[in-house]
């Protein structure tokens, strides 16, 4: 089986392009009873995916080892919700991250943890990340870094995990080991403070558990399972170019291809950021994704953001 190689950039993305201040509101008495407080958390959700998309057109590391605090410093935080009446059921969240600078170089580990159960009282969730990203700064042109993911899926092979509407063949191709190591170097070509251009190679080993499920003929959520254990190299090459024609106006092009023996990933993403005034401002962006083992390769995306803030 053949498994479609994924990265994450290697990049430490930091909010440099300052986007107006969201509109900030309480909750009034009878929000929850009337269902004002679910609109509310939508909003919330909508505005997170705005600052989301605005912070992908910033980069930390654009011109060289930008300030950051030094020493050791980390965060934790959990979630829990557990549910009784009409819907028996509990989840359960853990997110971590520890990071430290010292000089020239800079590091961090994260780590995600998802437990969940239904309303039978069985696991349906069971899924565990570990990221890690270290960067060193040669000089204001030349840098090292190195990355790594490892995830887990404890019931990817597990009918309990199967929403209402899957079968048991839905469980095929489901990794329940993926893990990543690379290491490379990086190169500033241009570095001022209207242009800024950098590219990166890595070279890396990443290990993949995949699942081979088999439909039982007779019964949709019963069959057979199997495993396809993988090992290989990946090599990418990544770009992040910026250009500020103004004050209010800058460009960015980030691009990510990663080959291996299965497969070839490549990413392109185009932004046009406006900042009409510290209130007001607009992002457009129009991203390009192909993978050499999907049916319809190339998927595009446009995006327009808008924030008004009075």
């Amino acid at each position: 089986m053949k498994i479609i190689a994924s990265l994450a950039g290697a990049t430490a993305i930091a909010a440099a392009f300052a986007s107006p201040v969201f509109a900030q509101s309480e909750i009034a008495t009878g929000a929850n009873a009337t269902g004002i407080s679910n609109v509310n958390e939508q909003m919330k959700d909508v505005e997170e995916a705005v600052r989301d998309d605005f912070d992908r057109s910033s980069d930390a590391y654009r011109f060289g080892n930008p300030e950051q605090r030094q020493g050791l410093y980390g965060s934790v935080a959990l979630s829990y919700i557990g549910r009784s009446g009409n819907s028996e059921n509990q989840d359960f969240t853990l997110s971590g991250r520890l990071s430290h600078n010292q000089g020239q170089f800079s590091q961090s580990v994260g780590l995600l943890l998802e437990y969940g159960e239904n309303n039978a009282g069985d696991k349906d969730t069971e899924k565990t990340y570990v990221i890690y990203e270290g960067m060193y700064n040669i000089n204001d042109r030349f840098y090292a870094f190195a990355l790594g993911r490892l995830a887990t899926d404890s019931l990817a092979d597990d009918p309990v995990s199967l929403a209402n509407d899957e079968t048991f063949s839905d469980l095929d191709g489901r990794l329940k080991r993926d893990a990543y190591f690379g290491v490379g170097p990086g190169y500033r070509i241009i570095n001022n403070d209207q242009t800024a251009w950098r590219v990166q190679a890595a070279v890396g080993i990443r290990y993949t558990k995949a699942v081979e499920a088999t439909q039982s003929p007779t019964a949709p959520l019963e069959g057979t399972i199997a495993y396809d254990s993988n090992t290989e190299a990946g090599y990418l090459l990544s770009s992040r170019f910026y250009h500020k024609f103004n004050d209010q106006f800058f460009l960015t092009n980030d691009t990510d291809y990663l080959t291996s023996d299965s497969s070839d990933v490549a990413t392109n993403e185009l932004g046009l950021n406006f900042k009409m005034s510290d209130a007001f401002a607009t992002r457009v962006s129009y991203k390009t994704e192909y993978q050499s083992e999907r049916a319809i390769r190339t998927d595009n995306t446009l995006g327009v953001s808008l924030v008004y803030g009075f």
